[in-house]
């Protein structure tokens, strides 16, 4: 296989490829899990987001996603759609709509899980927790960073 650096390359441009490849080769992996599932890389990320920070606001969810307020609508409403999602009146303005996995939701996030679970088994094979917890500690580095920019 061919080498993805040159001579030339710093260690921070190495690590930087090495990051972007690797994020590349994660959502794959994730991707086609998720396709044995019937599911697209929006449709799961948007399920888990809601499932995590369930009464969120569309653009609240948006935000989450770093995608458009528009888009995260139209794919909420298509899940909702598909009985995975219901919009609900906030409680304290009665105006704004606030979003919610349903019940039908909880065996696709089972699934979805099993498959991070597994997913996580196989890229993590062979690491202690200590080098774990140092690799967040390094990747916290780089987006505190990053944020700043």
């Amino acid at each position: 296989m061919k080498s993805l650096f040159t001579e030339t390359d710093s260690l921070q441009r190495q690590v930087g490829i090495r990051l972007s490849v690797l994020a590349r080769l994660l959502r794959n992996s994730f991707d086609r899990k998720a396709a044995s599932l019937q599911a697209t890389r929006s449709q799961w990320t948007m399920i888990a987001i809601v499932a995590r920070y369930p009464g969120s606001t569309q653009r609240c969810i948006s935000e989450y996603l770093d995608m458009s307020e528009a888009s995260a609508g139209r794919l909420i409403d298509k899940l909702c759609q598909e009985g995975l999602l219901e919009r609900r009146a906030k409680e304290d303005d009665r105006r704004a709509r606030v979003v919610y996995v349903t019940e039908a939701a909880a065996p696709v996030l089972a699934a979805l899980g099993e498959a991070a679970t597994e997913n996580e088994a196989q890229l993590f094979k062979g690491f202690s927790d200590g080098e774990l917890e140092q690799m967040c500690a390094f990747m916290d580095r780089i987006h505190a960073n990053a944020s700043e920019s």
